[in-house]
């Protein structure tokens, strides 16, 4: 069954929507979260509508946060309960997006996609696997969830920027290296920023490069 998704809204600032972006959080938050980064990009996407939802459960680990899937290794989740959340997971986005693009009126060309951390992995694992490509996922501080089946089940290829703080202590450094070898085999046009000196988190120089990322792949 598929599970709607409450999501927060912040308009264009200028007129309808031309475009939307998507904010997807991390395990233990919620759509909240991310949703004021609309304020940072807004004023230089004034035709882009922001929309933020909450994952569909709540988190076993964060009482007051949500979760898009079960993570074994922090909330004592079986591997059984980790890959049907995902499912389930992928299922909801799929309609989420579909519901808010006939919405908003767009098609998938004018949509992009910003996931953090357990976001940014929810991105990397559904978009490719859509049948329309969308402008652009941007996906900081995750992984590429099974990268060995990406080649195989990757549907469409939107141009992707990884973005990583090299200090990173919850998801390593290294994933997004990973991430980028398999996305690049895979055909994806494929773009890196490190965020120097950066933790597990979303610095200055990541929100400047991940603006200058959707303005050239965002109509409007």
């Amino acid at each position: 069954m598929i599970r709607k998704l409450r999501f927060g809204r912040k308009a264009a600032r200028f007129g309808t929507a031309r475009s939307l972006v998507v904010f997807l959080h991390g395990y233990g938050a919620d759509g909240a979260d991310l949703l004021g980064l609309a304020d940072l990009l807004a004023p230089h996407l004034p035709h882009t509508a922001f929309v933020a939802p909450d994952a569909p459960e709540p988190s076993r680990a964060s009482p007051f946060g949500r979760q898009w899937f079960p993570i074994p290794w922090i909330d004592g989740s079986s591997e059984a309960e980790a890959i049907d959340g995902l499912v389930r997971a992928h299922a909801d986005l799929d309609a989420f997006f579909d519901a808010r693009l006939e919405e908003e009126g767009l098609a998938p060309a004018q949509l992009a996609v910003f996931g953090f951390s357990q976001g940014a992995m929810m991105a990397l694992h559904v978009l490719p696997r859509r049948a329309e490509a969308v402008a652009a996922i941007v996906a900081c501080s995750g992984r590429l969830l099974a990268p060995e089946r990406l080649p195989a089940e990757a549907r469409v290829r939107p141009p992707v920027l990884l973005m990583h703080g090299d200090r990173d202590e919850v998801v390593p450094f290294a994933d997004m290296g990973l991430a980028g070898d398999a996305l690049v085999d895979a055909g994806f046009d494929t773009f890196a920023h490190v965020m120097e000196g950066t933790g597990h988190g979303i610095a200055p120089d990541g929100i400047a490069a991940a603006l200058a990322f959707l303005r050239d792949r965002l109509p409007g």
